[in-house]
């Protein structure tokens, strides 16, 4: 299991690369961050059987939310900024483990080109988000239950 904050800056370190390389993809923002987080939860709660992260992630208005990314990026919309040596480190971290950067570069390649928007219509027609009470953690069950067969190992592909 990582530190959510990992994730998150291997979301930025990401997003930073494809930003230099393709003048089309906008800076990540908080909300699109927080949709991405829910859905890499749930393939690894689908594929692995347990969290990516610890954190959980809560029913908000908008759609599914990890309280404390929400905290630290509180009244910021973009959140990529300036990329450090840190940053980088975590990426590497996630990129060298085959588990992990599986499931990352799957749910970046699938939902990563979405707009917040559009995600965030997303997961309010899904389930988990519609029947867990708002500012109420979604469950990892309903998650794991609604994404089964959705997200897949690479060994289930064949």
């Amino acid at each position: 299991m990582y530190d959510v904050f990992k994730i998150v800056n291997w979301l930025r370190v990401r997003n930073n690369a494809d930003m230099r390389t393709n003048p089309n993809v906008e800076e990540l923002t908080q909300m699109k961050a927080m949709k991405l987080l829910y859905y890499i939860q749930a393939a690894s709660l689908s594929i692995t059987g347990h969290r990516m992260f610890n954190n959980d992630i809560v029913a908000w208005r908008y759609g599914p939310v990890v309280e404390e990314v929400h905290e630290k990026y509180r009244g910021h919309r973009g959140i990529v900024g300036e990329i450090t040596e840190s940053d980088l480190n975590d990426y590497s971290e996630l990129q060298n483990d085959y588990e992990a950067s599986s499931i990352l570069n799957s749910i970046y390649d699938v939902y990563g080109y979405s707009s917040a928007y559009d995600l965030m219509r997303q997961t309010h027609s899904e389930k988990p988000w519609q029947e867990t009470p708002q500012s109420e953690v979604i469950s990892d069950k309903a998650i794991k239950d609604f994404y089964s067969g959705v997200f897949v190992s690479d060994e289930d592909k064949k």
